[in-house]
């Protein structure tokens, strides 16, 4: 999926491009060619939006079409009316999860830059779903607080998928956001395997393993990793799922 190097998708100055975004094996494009070719149906207006990314300021970081569809089945699954997302860039996966929530559904989109914003109101307006989705400009971790704040309704679902480092923060909001039962959804875990590194002096790599320690270490959340290869190289993502009043582990 998407992998946001730097505050909410801007890439850090002097840093190159993690290798996890472009290393990808020949095999790995095909099988997803043929699974996105064969199950996803990804219209003009997601091709569209796909294409727009490279005008975004992490040209090729929003998720492939096939995690796209992965996002939109999550959603529908878990019976998901409102949706956070942190990380919007073009609003490829935001259209996928607002169209997952359906008419009477609402989706919230956190992104900094305002490049990466105009671009995705206008992928949301072509696609018809600009009045069931708040694009929220500035950093995201301010804009989450003000959304607690505000009392807002708490979501059904939470995509992370913003600069790494700041993972755990993004948790904590999560969690005050939401209510017993709602899912979690953290992008770009694996990170070409140097998640393993403890020593890792990179802060993407030590915001993943910050995340992954205050999952384990909460007993409110129920959680796996799912590795992933493909287009966008050796990646995965975490799902957490926060308990129900009195259901124990596994429930």
């Amino acid at each position: 999926m998407a992998d946001s190097t730097g505050h909410d998708g801007a890439p850090t100055p002097g840093q190159d491009p993690p290798a996890n975004r472009y290393g990808s094996l020949p095999a790995w494009r095909a099988v997803d060619d043929y699974f996105v070719r064969s199950l996803v149906a990804e219209d003009e207006v997601l091709a569209a939006a796909r294409e727009s990314g490279r005008s975004t300021t992490m040209p090729g970081a929003e998720v492939t079409p096939n995690q796209g569809a992965l996002l939109g089945l999550i959603a529908q699954l878990a019976g998901a009316r409102r949706v956070l997302e942190l990380g919007t860039l073009a609003g490829y996966s935001t259209i996928w999860l607002a169209r997952a929530v359906g008419e009477t559904g609402r989706v919230v989109t956190l992104e900094l830059e305002e490049t990466n914003a105009a671009i995705a109101l206008t992928n949301l307006e072509r696609a018809g779903l600009a009045d069931r989705v708040d694009v929220v400009r500035g950093p995201a971790a301010e804009s989450a607080r003000r959304l607690v704040e505000a009392g807002t309704e708490p979501f059904d679902l939470v995509f992370i998928d913003a600069d790494k480092p700041s993972n755990p923060r993004y948790l904590e909001a999560a969690l005050r956001l939401t209510s017993p039962g709602a899912v979690i959804v953290i992008d770009n875990v694996v990170r070409d395997g140097a998640v393993i590194d403890a020593d890792s002096d990179d802060p993407r790599v030590r915001g993943v393993r910050q995340v992954v320690e205050d999952i384990a270490g909460n007993p409110e959340l129920d959680a796996t990793a799912v590795q992933t290869v493909g287009v966008k190289g050796w990646d995965g993502f975490i799902v957490a799922r926060r308990r129900s009043a009195g259901s124990a582990s596994g429930a």
